[in-house]
């Protein structure tokens, strides 16, 4: 048995051709997309019409992530003020590109799971952890606590949200992030997704790393509209995509406080920020 496992393509289509061309060509027996397939990105609309025909024609399969969520709740709910109107403005970008498509991203599940044809060999699929999909695994995160958030009597748990790949066993059960096609974080820019084959000896995984037309990418981003378009965020959205390095959480503790509490205008702040960093 042959599984191919992707996530976290961030609306990026030349990263998702790439990823494609080399999992068709391995032949799976089975494909899942691991979340985020939309959002962050230039090309969410055709990221999605990729997959779902994919998942029509070769029954590749969906799991929700955190930006699928993102996307319906915008479709559910307007901004409550102006603030939260150009703070959001690049996810709400996103809906309206895919608002078309947007049945092909409802009732994703949370969680996938399957076996090699026995007990011994189940392996869990989700975004995040058991406990959301915006809970991600890193080396970071104790074991202790990653016991606290796994699923019981797996034989393999596959992660992604947090754009890093990762290998690590917790009480003996392998777990495994298999990173980002789109948007990595871990300071390499090429993709990444993860390969499991069953043996006679359990599953063994290889994670891949992979090139992908950035030139391409970058051209989307511009030519597409989404740095115009999304807002002052969706400038810190490209550069965390052009330098494979995450820079949200740092914006979030040294300058968005600051916007919350109408101190500083949002623009603004956001131009200091990128001046601010390495």
């Amino acid at each position: 048995m042959k599984i191919a496992i992707f996530s976290d393509v961030q609306g990026n289509l030349p990263a998702m051709e790439e990823a494609v061309s080399r999992i068709l060509a391995w032949d799976p027996d089975m494909v899942i997309m691991d979340g985020d397939l939309v959002n962050r990105g230039p090309s969410s609309r055709a990221c999605l019409e990729r997959f779902d025909a994919l998942r029509r024609s070769k029954g590749w399969l969906p799991v929700k992530g955190n930006h699928e969520d993102w996307i319906l709740r915008c479709a559910r709910e307007a901004p409550r003020d102006a603030l939260e109107a150009e703070m959001r403005r690049f996810a709400d970008w996103t809906y309206h590109q895919v608002r078309p498509r947007l049945s092909a991203l409802e009732d994703w599940p949370d969680h996938l799971c399957f076996n090699g044809g026995d007990d011994t060999s189940w392996v869990h699929v989700t975004h995040g952890t058991m406990a959301s999909n915006r809970q991600g695994i890193t080396t970071s995160v104790s074991d202790a606590d990653v016991r606290a958030v796994m699923p019981d009597g797996v034989a393999l748990f596959v992660t992604a949200h947090t754009h890093r790949p990762l290998q690590r066993v917790v009480d003996g059960i392998p777990v495994l992030n298999v990173g980002s096609v789109g948007s990595p974080f871990d300071g390499d820019p090429r993709g990444s997704y993860v390969l499991l084959e069953l043996r006679a000896t359990g599953w063994h995984w290889e994670i891949v790393r992979f090139d992908y037309d950035r030139d391409q990418a970058e051209r989307d981003f511009h030519d597409h509209g989404f740095i115009e378009g999304g807002g002052p965020l969706a400038r810190i959205l490209f550069e965390e995509w052009r330098r494979a390095r995450l820079l949200m959480p740092a914006w979030r503790r040294d300058f968005e406080p600051a916007v919350l509490a109408g101190e500083r205008p949002l623009e603004p702040a956001v131009e200091a920020f990128l001046a601010s960093i390495d």
